[in-house]
């Protein structure tokens, strides 16, 4: 059997419970057997021992831990310690009897994985898992365990388990990726993490059933919800690093687009709360905690798939707002502002929606909604009426859903009713409902803050009920009331004058001109008197009119000044 011809028995367990749930596969290394006939090895407080007949010549220190050993059974194994001893001897260290002292400060996986190796150097039997497999393999390259040293040394025996747990079991994968974190770069530089992305990229892209997920008390797999989407869930466990080459083998891979951005949007989900990296390390300084979210923000934003509606303009202003709390890359967040401004098209209101956390803030983000949309009309300067009317809309939808929000100061709300050119609005009607809903959360406003807040409302781009409406609210400002008024009463003369042909003496003189001028056309002559004098009148009664509709205005200015006293 392999296992037998390598050394290793291979113990496979099933696995129960969650994906990543259960016992993983444990192998047993039987090294060869050492020159040095050792009983076991035993710990006092922080020395380590080799019971043996022979006395210790060597000591080597890894981190607080003192392993008090032999040279022979050492140096016979690791390269790396021979040339240790061979340059301190050489320097007249260990003369007359006395011990060799090495300090190990980098080994990778540090005391619990040197004293695998020591027990590995004196004969011991070895259990390795995938948990621990990775720090022993980049401490056996890490001493130069080679076979060139010792037949069936530790390099080849821990290598060959380690592809097993790689590609045979998707949950082994992860605990050996995960174990990389610790022994970076050693796991990078030896291809461990590259080996692991790709057999998760080549797992994620494959019908779950065709390998090991783990199976629940029915022996079922545990795919989760989506056969799409089953893998999510054990990638947003990676670290940023480990993910990004996770997602890159995945793209490499043909999966789809959506997939991927939605699994960037899922693990962003995962380590952020809220605008906070879920990142409690102590050992870490604050200013590069800092650091590493600025980084791992410009990293997101980096790798996201190019592909149009590969990501949802939520995530991304979610992004954006990440992104602008940590000051990452200025010429990144505006690529990223851009794309979502293309994409604006094709949103609806919700889509904007993006939370804020802070108790005196906006219940969501209207700042970064305000840069995209200015981001926007920089784009859209030759699209049509018709294209800039459909942002137009969105964003009268969107006044509506934050309106009522007392903390939305009236800057914010301007800037976003002001932020499209005019003709963007085709109606009126949602912006007017978003201003009356404004004007009634915020009732201390002042009469001229009110009236800049309408300034952008027209009379003519309402429907008949809202001007109706518009007309008895007295949330509006006076200005306002007062020239809807005005414009209902002229909107009426004209109706009324369109009816009755006696009361609009301009359509009269039009036809007494035009059969005037018939009569004097057929006679050969055009008699300009006549036609003085029609026209004399006509502007007499215009004049005549406007009086009257000046009249009309101050009765009205007074009624609703009187209406609002009341």
């Amino acid at each position: 059997m392999r296992s037998k011809m390598m050394g290793c028995r291979e113990e496979h367990q099933s696995t129960h419970g969650s994906v990543l749930g259960g016992k993983p596969n444990h192998c047993v290394i039987y090294p060869p057997k050492s020159s040095i006939g050792a009983e076991e090895l035993e710990r006092r407080n922080n020395d380590w021992f080799v019971r043996t007949k022979v006395g210790s010549d060597l000591m080597v220190q890894v981190g607080d831990f003192s392993f008090h050993l032999h040279k022979l059974a050492m140096v016979s194994k690791s390269g790396y310690l021979n040339r240790l001893v061979f340059a301190k001897r050489s320097e007249g260290h260990g003369h007359n009897g006395g011990s060799l002292k090495i300090v190990l400060d980098d080994l990778p996986g540090g005391t619990n994985t040197f004293e695998s190796i020591v027990n590995f150097c004196y004969g011991f039997k070895v259990d390795v898992t995938a948990t621990t497999i990775a720090p022993l393999y980049c401490a056996a390259n890490f001493l130069e365990m080679s076979d060139d040293l010792h037949q069936g040394n530790l390099i080849s025996k821990t290598e060959a388990f380690l592809s097993f747990a790689i590609f045979s079991s998707w949950k082994d994968t992860f605990k050996v990726l995960k174990s990389c974190e610790s022994v970076s770069p050693w796991s990078k530089d030896l291809l461990i993490v590259k080996q692991c992305s790709d057999a998760i990229a080549w797992k994620a892209s494959t019908d779950p059933k065709a390998f090991t997920l783990g199976q629940n008390s029915n022996g079922n797999l545990n795919v989760g919800e989506s056969s799409d989407t089953w893998w999510f869930q054990d990638v947003s466990t990676l670290r940023i690093d480990h993910f990004i080459q996770v997602i890159e083998s995945i793209k490499r891979k043909g999966v789809k687009p959506e997939l991927i951005g939605s699994c960037i949007a899922h693990w962003t989900a995962k380590w952020f709360s809220g605008t906070t990296f879920v990142f409690d390390d102590p050992k870490i300084p604050k200013h590069l905690t800092q650091k590493l979210q600025r980084i791992t923000i410009e990293s997101l934003i980096n790798m996201l798939p190019v592909e149009k509606n590969s990501v949802s303009c939520n995530f991304l202003l979610y992004l954006v707002k990440l992104g602008l709390k940590m000051q990452v890359n200025s010429e990144l967040l505006s690529k990223l502002e851009t794309r979502i401004a293309s994409m604006l098209e094709q949103c609806c209101a919700q889509d904007l929606l993006v939370k804020n956390y802070g108790d005196k803030d906006t219940t969501y983000d209207v700042g970064i909604v305000i840069r995209v949309v200015q981001a926007y009309v920089l784009l859209a300067l030759k699209n049509s009426r018709a294209r800039l009317c459909i942002v137009g809309r969105l964003i009268d939808g969107y006044l509506t859903l934050i309106a009522r929000d007392i903390n939305l100061t009236l800057i914010d709300f301007k800037l976003l009713v002001d932020a499209l050119p005019t003709n963007a609005r085709s109606c009126d009607n949602n912006l007017y409902r978003a201003i009356d809903m404004y004007l009634k959360a915020h009732p201390s406003l002042m009469e001229e803050e009110r009236a800049s807040v309408c300034k952008a409302m027209e009379y003519h781009r309402l429907s008949e009920d809202a001007r109706q409406h518009a007309m008895r609210n007295g949330r509006l400002p006076l200005k306002i009331v007062t020239e809807f008024m005005l414009l209902e009463q002229v909107k009426m003369a004209r109706s009324i004058s369109a009816t009755k042909s006696n009361i609009n003496p301009r359509t009269t003189t039009q036809t007494i001109i035009k059969m005037n001028n018939k009569k004097c056309l057929e006679k050969g002559f055009i008699p300009p008197q006549k036609e003085i004098m029609l026209m004399r009148k006509e502007v007499d009664n215009m004049k005549m009119q406007l009086n009257q509709l000046q009249m009309c205005k101050l009765k009205l200015q007074k009624q609703v000044q009187r209406s609002c006293i009341k």
